[in-house]
């Protein structure tokens, strides 16, 4: 992307402000937070800063393209409160697209959830069968049904990225979510510490974890391509949490072990793994960060200490 107007919703938190901060190299680029999950010190001076909520009325959507990845963004925060997820999620997600749609806007990309289709073990495409087993699950549907109804009734582009697993490490704008950061970033921290890393069950659980430098490119390859309808961002490769702390191990050089709990919710997803097949097709799109380099970089700032 070159030369565009864009708003980033959510644009100080993890993935946001990852967005915001390499778009604005050759854009003029807005990032909206709340500050709820994100914080300022995460943005670049290039990028132009705006404390407001996606509820608020007057949002900057003056812009040639909408990223909104602002949510309450996790199973437990949607559990504690789902009135306010539901109005976040859904509702702030239908005030933004108005109002930029209101201002001339009709590009738009927006965060959705793998965790729709549940525990699964083989590759999952976008058409296969999903689910809504927690309030955040229903959330993100509800998101994605409204996306759906102004793409049919007012003719807008808006691409839904289904995200797998997304990391970066504590270097990389997201340490200060605490307990609602990425379990690479929380298990290295830990084993850099000495601390054994806690994993539910036999850690034989898998997931599809998705480096952000990746998920940033995919986001900006969605706009790009003016992409409608719903993509799976995920690299299709799946590894174990006990694979995890071993390679973390490895590139501590350490020897950490971790220690088992029973699993603690229901409807625990056990694993994930992408099918990204459409989002290739459609944008030419592969990852370029294998899981154990990703893993290096998660922990190369404990080595350099």
């Amino acid at each position: 992307m070159q030369g565009q107007r864009v708003l980033v919703t959510g644009g100080a938190g993890f993935i946001g402000s990852n967005l915001a901060n390499h778009l604005a190299a050759e854009n003029d680029v807005i990032a909206v937070d709340n500050e709820y999950l994100g914080t300022p010190e995460n943005l670049s001076d290039d990028v132009e800063y705006v404390e407001a909520d996606v509820l608020d009325d007057d949002l900057p959507t003056d812009v040639d393209v909408v990223f909104f990845l602002a949510a309450l963004s996790s199973r437990q925060m949607l559990e504690e409160n789902p009135r306010e997820g539901a109005r976040v999620n859904i509702e702030g997600f239908v005030n933004t697209v108005e109002q930029a749609r209101d201002d001339g806007c009709e590009t738009f990309v927006y965060a959705s959830t793998s965790s729709i289709y549940g525990s699964q073990q083989e590759p999952c495409p976008e058409d296969m069968e999903i689910e809504a087993s927690t309030g955040y699950d229903a959330s993100m549907l509800g998101r994605e049904r409204y996306a759906e109804y102004f793409s049919n009734f007012h003719d807008l582009t808006l691409a839904g990225m289904r995200f797998f697993s997304v990391y970066q490490g504590y270097g990389g704008n997201e340490e200060h979510k605490g307990e609602y950061a990425n379990t690479i970033s929380q298990f290295a921290d830990q084993i850099a510490s000495g601390e054994p890393p806690v994993l539910w069950g036999d850690g034989s659980q898998t997931r599809d974890f998705t480096h952000v430098s990746d998920i940033v490119r995919g986001l900006e390859l969605a706009a790009e391509n003016e992409l409608d309808g719903v993509y799976n961002l995920g690299t299709g490769d799946a590894y174990s949490f006990n694979e995890m702390v071993e390679m973390i191990n490895d590139a501590l050089g350490t020897d950490v072990e971790p220690e088992y709990e029973p699993v603690p919710i229901e409807n625990y997803v056990y694993h994930t793994k992408a099918d990204p097949s459409k989002f290739k097709d459609a944008t030419g799109w592969e990852p370029e960060v294998e899981f154990s380099e990703g893993v290096e970089l998660v922990c190369e700032p404990y080595k350099n200490d």
